[in-house]
């Protein structure tokens, strides 16, 4: 498990970096930054997965698909989400949805929590049943901040949940079902970037996009690829609670770039922040009960052989 709390952690990090990195591809627009975005994605994902050795996936998963038409809808229904989630998270910033996003990632991990206990039948332990709580009085602030939530915050709150729930119900949680994910939404991409106001055109105006967008691609692909391992590795309710880590960060990133929390919002962050606290303390409970338990194991073998 410490491995999928890792790979989690990297990716929220990874995440939020790629929140800042955005505001340096001026002057493309939200839609122009997701179609270059998933365009580079592609070629990332299809290196990772030739050196992790899970090709074989992919061949797997294509046969799979061709052999069931209603996997090979799935897969689209799949690729619909996901699509839609990476255009929300680089569209709103750019058009002022910025709050209405962030309030989608708070209240997604609490749908995960419940998914993984009515779809699953996963068990809260104590620790992560407090963190949820701290998280939800957190959420009911923000709720009452800002009012019912948008399209924008439901896209994202919802939209994520169903898509990993639809991957592990189709049994394509892993890199092959990613690198067909990504590949079938190339088409979108390319679009968006044809139909944008620059076009390819923008490299020209600004010749810094040349490294600045496949840097952006660099991030995405290896930030995507450690969320869906953390998605594969660990209960669907320890994973949702994880992913409040990403908001925390992105709060940051926004103080970094000039924006300011305003008063009534720290009853907001501050629960949160307690609940990615306690998460994270269960997570070293854990590793340092596992290196005992591996301690114990080997001094109990040198005593066997011993005798």
């Amino acid at each position: 498990m410490s491995r999928g709390v890792l790979a989690s952690v990297a990716a929220s990090v990874l995440f939020s970096v790629l929140f800042w990195y955005v505001t340096l591809l001026d002057p493309l627009t939200g839609e122009e930054i997701f179609g270059w975005r998933m365009l580079f994605n592609a070629p990332v994902i299809t290196l990772l997965v030739l050196a992790t050795g899970e090709w074989r996936l992919v061949r797997a998963t294509v046969a799979r698909v061709r052999e069931s038409p209603a996997l090979a809808a799935g897969m689209g229904a799949c690729a619909t989400l996901i699509g839609a989630q990476l255009w929300i998270f680089v569209w709103g910033p750019v058009h002022g949805y910025a709050l209405e996003v962030s309030l989608g990632f708070f209240l997604m991990p609490l749908t995960l929590v419940v998914i993984g206990r009515v779809v699953f039948d996963e068990r809260l332990t104590r620790p992560q049943l407090v963190a949820a709580l701290l998280a939800a009085a957190g959420v009911a602030n923000e709720l009452l901040r800002v009012g019912w939530p948008s399209w924008v915050t439901a896209l994202v709150a919802i939209g994520y949940p169903l898509y990993f729930t639809l991957r592990r119900r189709l049994r394509i949680d892993h890199q092959g079902g990613v690198w067909i994910e990504m590949h079938l939404v190339v088409p979108v991409a390319v679009w968006a970037i044809l139909a944008g106001p620059h076009g390819i055109g923008s490299l020209g105006e600004r010749p810094a996009l040349l490294w600045l967008i496949p840097g952006l691609g660099v991030i995405s692909a290896l930030g995507l690829s450690l969320h869906f391992l953390s998605s594969r590795l660990l209960p669907f309710g320890l994973f949702g609670l994880l992913i409040y880590l990403e908001p925390v960060l992105l709060v940051l990133v926004a103080l970094a770039l000039g924006e300011r929390i305003a008063p009534d919002q720290w009853l907001t962050y501050i629960p949160i922040w307690a609940a990615v606290g306690v998460l994270f303390l269960e997570g070293v409970a854990r590793m340092v009960a596992g290196r005992r338990v591996v301690v114990s194991a080997v001094a109990s073998d040198e005593l066997a052989e011993g005798r």
